[in-house]
């Protein structure tokens, strides 16, 4: 299922689903059917991935005209971040592809070396912004504004020490992280500056449930900047898969309905590029993920 938090003129943000080209409001569906669902995507998750199924069930069996009062065309809605305010930071993932790992340590102070266990840090709930809305850059903060594609995970039931065997049994789906980062914001080797600042972490544009993304260690990541690819690579190349990442993040802290894991991004940051490359006011950054969809972005300079 393709799952959406919107927006209407008239309305506060709601969750939609996508059904033929349109968008459907989940509650006022389930109103429909007398199945009662709720209006954001925290309280779907909340009702573990059972849910889907019977939503789909529900679909087979409805009425299309019971839809039509309910349904928007995508010109009619603002699509907002899929979770807008996240319960809990964005749980990060640093230097898990082997080429990204290259180029960090030959522009950067990280270690050529390859991790032995993932690398983490996060990002405050702030940070989320939507597609087609602005990243902002704050020119007395950072002068090296770069991008990072990304696969986020989001977890779908409470979760300790779960054996990587069964860690997608955890999961309730994907969306696209861009994990802005500000290089020259890093402080004694602690990244949240750098990574946490608001509007850092654009998500979207919709959330896909896991029924529908079977294997997601093999999605093609792309990201273009004013036009131009800039990273082009593939989820089966990370260092630390979907299932290891769980893992290893459950045994150091409980994982819980809603968290969210940017993955790692490859390849073709600005900061790797000889000469290196940063975002400036005005650029337009795409990042996609294969079977999810396409992030749009401004950078827009803010003056403080």
């Amino acid at each position: 299922m393709k799952l959406l938090t919107y927006q209407t003129q008239n309305s506060e943000a709601r969750l939609g689903f996508i059904h033929n080209n349109k968008v459907i409001d989940m509650e006022n569906f389930g109103n429909i059917m007398q199945f009662p669902l709720p209006s954001t995507m925290l309280g779907l998750i909340d009702m573990g991935d059972i849910v889907i199924p019977e939503i789909n069930a529900l679909m087979i069996n409805c009425d299309p005209n019971d839809l039509l009062g309910i349904s928007f065309t995508m010109d009619e809605i603002t699509i907002l971040a899929p979770i807008p305010t996240p319960r809990k930071n964005i749980i990060g993932i640093g230097l898990n592809f082997t080429e990204h790992v290259a180029e960090s340590a030959r522009t950067l102070d990280t270690s050529k070396e390859l991790p032995q266990k993932p690398i983490i840090f996060s990002k405050p709930p702030t940070a989320v912004t939507a597609t087609n809305t602005n990243i902002l850059l704050n020119p007395k903060l950072t002068q090296q504004l770069d991008w990072e594609v990304e696969l986020a995970v989001v977890i779908g039931k409470k979760g300790k020490y779960v054996a990587k065997e069964d860690a997608l049994d955890y999961v309730f789906g994907y969306t696209v992280i861009n994990d802005i980062s500000a290089r020259d914001c890093r402080r004694a080797g602690q990244w949240i500056v750098s990574k946490g600042q608001d509007t850092f972490a654009p998500m979207g544009p919709i959330l896909v449930t896991k029924d529908e993304i079977p294997n997601p260690h093999d999605l093609n990541l792309s990201l273009k900047v004013n036009g131009v690819e800039k990273q082009n690579a593939n989820t089966k190349f990370m260092l630390f898969n979907i299932n290891e990442l769980i893992e290893d993040l459950s045994i150091v802290f409980t994982l819980e309905p809603g968290d969210i894991i940017a993955t790692g991004t490859p390849s073709g940051v600005g900061a790797g590029r000889d000469p290196q490359e940063w975002l400036w006011d005005g650029d337009v950054v795409e990042a996609t993920v294969e079977k999810i969809g396409t992030i749009v972005n401004t950078v827009k300079e803010i003056t403080v």
